[in-house]
């Protein structure tokens, strides 16, 4: 079921109803069959692929607990996370394996029989089998004792919400509050409802109406090789709408969450203010960076061991979350030049504070500010590229053409006419990235926005919840268009 769908506009207030209106033992249950049906509204009988996922890791998590011996311990921790990464693997991966080994033949000339298999990837697989696998080794860790209940267990990996694009809690958050009681307050509720809000108009009126220009150049770039601002403009677009995309959902998810007396964890923190690469992974999708940093490159040592043992964990962990969000090459890329980009950060970290120092760019900390941030948001741009591009010769195409723009001064000039005709035609998808350039720089500097909007006069808040409502009915781009994590 979609967020921004009209069956989700039904589907919550009823189940937020029921929810309140039930007594506190029976309220799991509603939470429980709600996130079924708001799962089974894709594929009904993908259900089922959830609950195999759910039943190995429960019965995992307790004979994990319940083993004394070391050895025997982690080979039941092992036995779990490869039971589970088959599932996803089968589903997600097995034909983009299938596919380079069958390369790998023909370049031999050799015969290979295996052929693809025909299914549909189920939608949130990726964050729910994650979920589980947290589960699992937190267990194993001795940081979460295991859950008896196998129907509490199911819910916190169902939980509606945060089901199909995340966060991707941790047990030690969310399993207790199904536990915990939860009253009908008018202020939490609000800041739910506002949350949610918030996060339609980033969708409708934000994600969506960029996603409209990004999706007609990276259909097919090569018709725009003669008017690279189509290309940059459009790359540009496909940065803010990626993260208003995600950033909305999690926003509806933890709105959503909130209203019922759950608190989710923040994914995002205003990341393309981030003065650097290492700051930006801090910042953006926090819950499946810090998934990799604890259960990835730790484990892999970290920092705690040679420099190029260091830098290779840092690519190694990259080029497998890119692996994570797609079965294909060019997400591989992406994650590994992010690993690149971290291991280019810290080389070059001395350097940086000397430069700074040197040319005094550390006394004018707000242009040098400004200027860390956009060299950060340029190099996550070019990042995004291969994130979105549908093959690498696409993604190469792109950036060689982007980069011919500024060859020569004909290209310049051409380059300028061509903005100037984009801006025109994308004037409002231009003005909204202004305004919401300025509402982040408001929300970055002030600490607490809820207790900012809690001071401001009732009549002057509710006007302005009047205008963001009438501006998604009028700007919204109301296409029915799932969001871009459910493909993950």
């Amino acid at each position: 079921m979609l967020f921004n769908s009209l069956s989700f506009l039904i589907f919550f207030p009823i189940v937020t109803a029921l929810y309140f209106a039930c007594p506190h033992r029976f309220r799991w249950i509603i939470l429980l069959v709600s996130s079924g049906i708001f799962y089974m509204a894709f594929i009904p009988q993908y259900i089922l692929i959830l609950f195999v996922t759910i039943m190995i890791d429960y019965i995992a998590g307790i004979i994990i607990e319940k083993e004394k011996n070391a050895k025997k311990k982690k080979k039941f921790l092992k036995i779990s996370i490869i039971s589970t990464c088959m599932v996803l693997f089968i589903f997600k991966y097995f034909n983009f394996f299938n596919a380079n080994f069958a390369e790998i033949y023909r370049w031999l000339n050799w015969d290979y029989p295996v052929k693809d298999v025909s299914i549909i990837l189920p939608i949130g697989l990726s964050f729910h089998t994650f979920q589980s696998l947290s589960y699992v080794i937190e267990v194993y860790r001795g940081k979460q004792k295991p859950e008896r209940n196998f129907f509490m267990y199911a819910l916190y990996v169902m939980f509606y919400p945060q089901l199909v694009a995340g966060p991707i809690e941790r047990p030690q958050n969310l399993m207790h509050q199904f536990y915990e009681k939860h009253y009908f307050e008018y202020e939490r509720i609000t800041a739910g409802l506002r949350l949610m809000l918030w996060g339609f108009f980033k969708k409708l009126v934000l994600a969506d109406r960029f996603s409209v220009l990004v999706n007609d150049v990276y259909k097919d770039p090569l018709r725009y090789g003669d008017k690279p601002a189509m290309l940059i403009v459009s790359s540009i677009f496909f940065a803010f709408q990626i993260y208003f995309d995600f950033s909305a959902y999690t926003d509806i998810a933890r709105g959503a969450a909130k209203v019922m007396g759950f608190s989710l964890m923040e994914n995002f923190k205003s990341p393309y203010f981030s003065k650097s690469i290492p700051e930006f992974w801090r910042r953006w999708h926090i819950s499946l960076s810090t998934w990799f940093k604890d259960y990835v490159y730790i484990p892999l040592g970290g920092n705690r061991c040679s420099r190029p043992k260091w830098y290779f964990n840092l690519i190694l962990t990259f080029a497998l979350s890119g692996l994570w969000h797609g079965a294909n090459w060019t997400f591989v890329i992406w994650g590994a030049l992010n690993g690149l980009y971290m291991v280019f950060s810290n080389v070059t970290l001395k350097f940086r504070e000397k430069f700074a120092k040197v040319t005094r760019l550390d006394n004018i900390p707000v242009f040098h500010g400004i200027l860390q941030i956009g060299i950060t948001f340029f190099l996550t741009c070019i990042a995004w590229v291969f994130f979105r591009a549908q093959s690498l010769s696409d993604a190469v195409f792109i950036l060689t053409k982007s980069f011919d723009a500024f060859s020569n001064t004909d290209s310049i000039n051409l380059f300028l006419i061509n903005l100037g005709e984009i801006f025109t035609q994308y004037k409002t998808e231009f003005i909204l990235i202004g305004i919401i350039i300025c509402i982040q720089i408001f929300g970055t500097f002030v600490k607490d926005v809820e207790e900012v909007i809690r001071k401001v006069p009732t009549t002057v808040r509710w006007s302005a919840y009047y205008i963001i409502l009438m501006t998604i009915l009028l700007l919204g781009a109301f296409y029915k268009q799932g969001f871009i994590y459910f493909q993950f």
